[in-house]
């Protein structure tokens, strides 16, 4: 849609985050409100034209350790966006600029809305200005830019993608900054260069480039004259636009320098990093590749090895995140790391230069991630890594992407060519990514470093750590076996209930971390944790999971074909390798199956027993798939129950007990089949040593067998003798004995059991010359 379309539709809209942020609407500047609403604005703007999840929304505002409110806090906020953005909607009515949908947002303005946009576009021009050897031009553009910032970007906005993008933007101001000073230089105004380099070097102390570089600029001596106010980061206050200047503020280091986290179980990864990066300084190259799933600690893990390890007087540090933006631009990535790292003098003209070769692909256009065969991108790989190996010749370079799956190919190409040039140059790699993602080279990224879970003494110290009180020894045990060492599950069981179901916010982060797949693959997890549901309520016993064929059974679908669609999960590790499919965190399987409605649990989990018993599934199976959901006793359970309740009954006691005590309980069937089923409740009690007088008593008083009567009344009396119960045994025996409508073997055994008794029965013998026919017989009481 072109900008006068646009503006047709909708209102004109500025959006500033390269300082306070702040919004006008048609000249009007408007009230954003609380910190985090503004947060949640931000990240839709610099996504605008994107959906964002809410799980995405809640993990950019507060991170790993959201709050229960969160997942309603951000609809609070959307709702109130929408009314400041657009206070003459109704509000019932669908949003114009904000709209929702599917459990997404998306903010609907032209690109050209958000400053920092202008801001990156701009840098562009300028880049483009400098490759036609234009200076004056670039000047302009250069200053153009930088006069777009008013302050630290996005200050005072809270949240982890708030922090990332003002250190991305920070280094990006910094580098715009230099290439200002620069420019100024080569066309003659050198007071004013020196007077923006002193502004970096007070911003940037450590920075000794800097003030080697003023130290020989022209005119020096004369910097007192003139004076031209600048900023702390140098950018100087000229041109002719109606904008207040920049404010000073507080960004002089562009290095990551995030909230210390808690990292524990990771030191001899931590060792490792630290170890290589002070290496480089002292000339010795390498490559690291981290890789795990979401969540594992990878980029905690990384900024708490490199941060503050390299000093810009031994060696440059670059860091660059992968993205969607970048990924539309051959080199995108790994110029921006570049930037970062503020590569200067010749080499930094040619990389320049290189970056306007490399033009944004159309975000539509198909591309094969799988591998790069495209010339004219692996031409521009190969000029990138010469340049960046000249660049590590002449100062020791670190240079660290965090999220390298999501990097343009070209990028990735030129990653792992420079990998094979770091053991002669002081050169240090380090990128991290997701497991499970491909890439756009099979080549080696570097040694990798696989990140598993954490084992249970290192978890144990992280519940601990992040718990609001100690946890009792129970409830350790079940964080540990929910988390399965994952250390963002752990941190988020700590603080929740004991045997809670799963948070708003767990089921975000889960959800999150699911994203990535296809629709069809995370319906096939869901079903592998249907199939898992009755274990999951035990928590400790054998991890829950399926077979293939019986997900097959429920699913209706070929082994094959599931296989195909798990294939990603299983790469990613959200599958564990087992020869069962099982989700490698329980908390995951939980959170799938508890997250589903109540209602749809109990028609999923009796769809899929059913079909596991056409199937010709293991009777014990079937009837776990059908408490999982809650039993409904009808006639299909019971002619299926009185089938194979002799085999459950054999293989798995405890879930034949829970059955049919649900089936006596109900009292749903015909008579004989619950006089069958409930006489073998009674017999499973028994043999568990556990009290069945109640339920072998109600099969006895209805039953017209002779030996099924016989057998719950000898199982009453003997569950009541076991439990000390003497005088009910005797009761019963002698009741039995009398009424005489039982089988002569249940007879004998009920006359062994008055045997036994009768020494423990109260009083004296009244009648000492009786034989014992005649008392068991019941002609006569029984007394002592």
């Amino acid at each position: 849609m072109s900008r006068e379309a646009m503006s047709a539709e909708f209102p004109e809209i500025d959006l500033r985050m390269l300082g306070p942020v702040r919004v006008w609407r048609d000249d009007t500047e408007l009230t954003l409100g609380s910190a985090r609403r503004t947060a949640v604005l931000c990240v839709l703007a610099l996504h605008a034209g994107r959906s964002v999840s809410r799980a995405e929304l809640v993990a950019a505002v507060w991170g790993e350790e959201p709050p229960p409110s969160a997942t309603g806090n951000i609809y609070t906020y959307v709702s109130t966006l929408r009314q400041v953005l657009e206070p003459a909607r109704s509000r019932w009515a669908a949003g114009r600029l904000l709209s929702s949908g599917g459990g997404t947002y998306q903010l609907h303005l032209p690109p050209d809305c958000v400053d920092v946009v202008r801001f990156e576009r701009l840098r562009e021009t300028a880049r483009q200005q400098r490759a036609a050897g234009d200076t004056r031009a670039e000047l302009a553009t250069v200053q153009d830019a930088l006069l777009l910032w008013h302050g630290a970007a996005l200050a005072g906005v809270p949240g982890p993608f708030a922090q990332a993008q003002r250190l991305r933007l920070a280094a990006l101001r910094l580098a715009t900054a230099e290439r200002h000073a620069a420019l100024l230089a080569e066309t003659g105004r050198h007071e004013e260069s020196a007077r923006v380099l002193r502004g970096l070097m007070a911003a940037n102390p450590l920075r000794e480039d800097l003030r080697a570089r003023l130290t020989g600029a022209p005119h020096e001596a004369g910097r007192d004259a003139d004076p031209v106010p600048a900023t702390t980061d140098g950018t100087v206050a000229t041109g002719s636009r109606p904008e207040s200047p920049p404010t000073p503020d507080t960004a002089t280091d562009v290095r990551p320098d995030h909230r210390r986290e808690l990292l524990v179980g990771r030191d001899p990864v931590l060792h490792r990093l630290r170890r290589a990066a002070i290496g480089v300084t002292l000339g010795r190259g390498g490559s690291h590749l981290i890789r795990g799933p979401a969540g594992i600690g990878k980029s905690t893990l990384l900024e708490a090895a490199l941060r503050r390890v390299t000093t810009p007087q031994r060696s440059r540090i670059g860091w660059a995140v992968g993205d969607d933006g970048s990924r539309r631009t051959p080199l995108g990535t790994l110029l921006e790391c570049l930037d970062s790292a503020q590569v200067a003098g010749p080499i930094r003209h040619e990389l320049d230069t290189l970056a306007t070769v490399a033009e944004p692909r159309d975000p539509a256009e198909p591309r094969d991630r799988t591998e790069l065969g495209d010339p004219a991108d692996v031409d521009l790989a190969g000029r990138a890594v010469r340049l960046i190996c000249r660049a590590a010749a002449d100062t020791p370079l670190v240079l660290v992407v965090d999220d390298l799956q999501w990097a343009d190919p070209t990028t990735q190409r030129a990653w792992a060519t420079l990998t094979r040039h770091t053991a002669g140059l002081p050169l240090l790699l380090v990128a991290v990514v997701r497991s499970g993602e491909p890439l756009a080279t099979r080549q080696s990224l570097g040694e990798l470093i696989e990140l598993p879970p954490l084992d249970s003494d290192a978890a144990s110290a992280l519940v601990r750590a992040v718990a609001p009180e100690p946890p009792e020894p129970e409830e350790l045990a079940r964080i540990l076996d929910d988390a399965g060492g994952h250390p963002q599950y752990l941190r988020q069981l700590a603080g929740g209930e004991a045997g809670a179901p799963p948070t708003a916010d767990l089921a975000a982060t889960v959800g999150a971390h699911l994203a990535p797949f296809t629709e069809d693959t995370r319906q096939v997890l869901r079903a592998v944790a249907f199939l898992s549901a009755y274990e999951l309520r035990a928590p400790g016993t054998q991890p829950p999971g399926c077979r293939i064929t019986e997900l097959a059974a429920v699913t209706d679908r070929g082994a094959e074909e599931l296989t195909q669609a798990l294939a990603p999960a299983r790469a990613s590790g959200i599958l564990a390798p087992s020869d069962r499919l099982r989700l490698r965190h329980r908390i995951v399987a939980r959170t799938l199956y508890e997250s589903t409605p109540a209602a749809l649990r109990v028609t999923v989990c009796r769809l899929y027993g059913r079909r596991l018993a056409a199937a010709g599934a293991a009777p014990d199976r079937v009837v776990a798939q059908l408490l999982a959901g809650g039993v409904a006793v009808d006639d299909w359970l019971g002619g299926w129950l009185a089938e194979h309740v002799a085999q459950i009954a054999g293989t798995a006691p405890q879930i034949a007990i829970a059955v049919l005590q649900q089936v006596h309980a109900q009292q749903a069937l015909d008579l004989d089949q619950q006089l069958l089923l409930t006489a073998w409740l009674a017999r499973l009690l028994l043999r568990q040593e556990r009290h069945a007088a109640a339920e072998a008593g109600w099969v006895a008083a209805r039953t017209t067998e002779p030996e099924l009567r016989g057998e719950m009344r000898w199982t009453a009396a003997h569950s009541h003798e076991r439990r000390g119960e003497f005088e009910a045994a005797a009761e019963i025996a002698h009741v039995a004995l009398r009424e005489r409508r039982i089988s002569p073997h249940w007879l004998k055994e009920l006359r062994a059991l008055l045997a036994r008794v009768r020494p423990h029965l109260p009083g004296n013998p009244t009648q000492p010359h009786l034989s014992r026919s005649a008392i068991v017989e019941g002609e006569h009481p029984v007394t002592r």
